[in-house]
C-alpha cells in the first residue's frame, strides 16, 4: 500500500493564552506515515497531542490557530502548508469531539446537503447521498429532525454522516465516544465497526477508549507530551502497556487479564477482546488415551 499521509519532523506550539508568556508546546518532532486504507488509533493521555495532530491533517493547524509550526505534513501528496483548509476538506473529513459545534442547520437533511452543495453536487445526487449517509449511520427516518433535538449519540452519528457523504479519502475522528452515555457510545461504536469493516476511507481516530482502539484499529500510535513513544499493532502496543512499560493510558481489561494469568500460570496468552479471551481460555477438547491406563494401585 502507498502512504496517504506523510508527517515529517513536525513540531508545533500554540500561541500563549496569557500575555508575556511563551508558546505552549503541543507536538515535538513527530514523524510518521499512514498507509491508504488503514485504520489508525492515536492514543495517549489528555494533552498528549492527539487532537493537535489530527488538526494538522486538514490544515487547521497552523493556518487557523496560529502558533509556531515546523516540519511538513503531506496528505495525498499535497503539502498542507500550500493548500487552504477548504481545499483539504475535500480529501480530509474531520468529526470533532464536540459534534454540536459542526451542526448549524435547521434539519438533519440540510446538515448533510450543505457540504455537498459546496462541492457542487446536483440536487438529485444530493437526495440520493442523503439517504445513503443516513443509512450508513443508522439515522433513517430522521431527515426532518432538528439536530439540536437529537441525543448526544445521534448528533455524533449525524456529524459522521455529514463527513461521509462527501466521500473523503481520509476520515478523522476526534474522541468519537467522549461524553456519551452507554447507549450513545454503543450507537457510535456500531458506526465505527462498519467503517472498520468496509474500509471506504482511511480512518484516523484519536481516542482514550482502549477497548475501541483494540477492537477496530490495525495500528496504534501512542503519544506522550507531543512525542510518539510507541507504534505498532494493538496487540503489540497494549501488550507492552500491560507489561507496565508505560502507564499513562488505560489498557484494555482483557489485555490486563491476560498479563495477570500469564504471571500466575506461566502461560503466554495475549488476547485483547472478550471474544479472543473466550477462545483462548476454552477447555481443549478431550482426547482418548492412546494406550490403556494402569488400574489404580498398579505398579509402574
Amino acid at each position: 500500500m502507498s502512504s496517504i499521509v506523510r508527517i515529517t519532523d513536525v513540531s508545533f506550539a500554540y500561541p500563549s493564552p496569557l500575555p508575556g508568556h511563551g508558546p505552549v508546546p503541543a507536538l515535538q518532532h513527530v514523524s510518521l506515515e499512514i498507509e491508504s486504507g488503514s485504520f489508525v488509533a492515536l492514543i495517549g493521555a489528555v494533552g498528549a497531542g492527539k487532537t493537535t495532530l489530527c488538526l494538522c491533517l486538514n490544515g487547521i493547524v497552523p493556518s487557523m490557530t496560529g502558533g509556531e509550526f515546523a516540519g511538513a505534513v503531506e496528505v495525498m501528496g499535497m503539502r498542507t502548508s500550500e493548500r487552504s483548509v477548504a481545499e483539504l476538506a475535500r480529501h480530509v473529513g474531520m468529526v470533532f469531539e464536540e459534534a454540536e459545534v459542526q451542526l448549524f442547520n435547521s434539519s438533519v437533511e440540510d446538515e448533510i446537503a450543505f457540504g455537498l452543495e459546496e462541492l457542487g453536487w446536483e440536487p438529485p445526487a444530493i437526495e440520493e447521498r442523503i439517504d445513503w449517509a443516513l443509512e450508513a449511520v443508522g439515522l433513517q427516518g430522521m431527515r426532518r429532525r432538528n439536530p439540536r433535538g437529537l441525543s448526544g449519540g445521534e448528533q455524533k452519528r449525524l456529524a459522521i454522516a455529514t463527513v461521509l457523504a462527501m466521500a473523503p479519502n481520509i476520515l478523522v475522528l476526534d474522541e468519537p465516544t467522549a461524553g456519551l452515555d452507554p447507549r450513545g457510545r454503543q450507537e457510535v461504536m456500531q458506526v465505527i465497526s462498519r467503517l472498520a469493516k468496509e474500509r471506504t476511507a482511511t480512518v484516523i481516530m484519536a481516542t482514550q477508549d482502549a477497548e475501541m482502539a483494540a477492537r477496530f484499529a490495525d495500528r496504534v500510535i501512542l503519544l506522550d507530551e507531543g512525542r510518539i513513544v510507541d507504534d505498532g499493532t494493538p496487540r503489540e502496543v497494549y501488550g507492552r502497556l500491560a507489561a507496565g512499560q508505560r502507564s499513562m493510558v488505560y489498557v484494555p481489561q482483557m489485555a490486563r487479564a491476560a498479563r495477570l494469568l500469564n504471571e500466575r500460570l506461566g502461560r503466554r496468552w495475549d488476547f485483547l477482546t472478550p471474544e479472543e479471551a473466550i477462545q483462548a481460555l476454552a477447555p481443549m477438547p478431550s482426547q482418548a488415551p492412546s494406550s490403556p491406563l494402569p488400574h489404580a494401585g498398579a505398579c509402574p
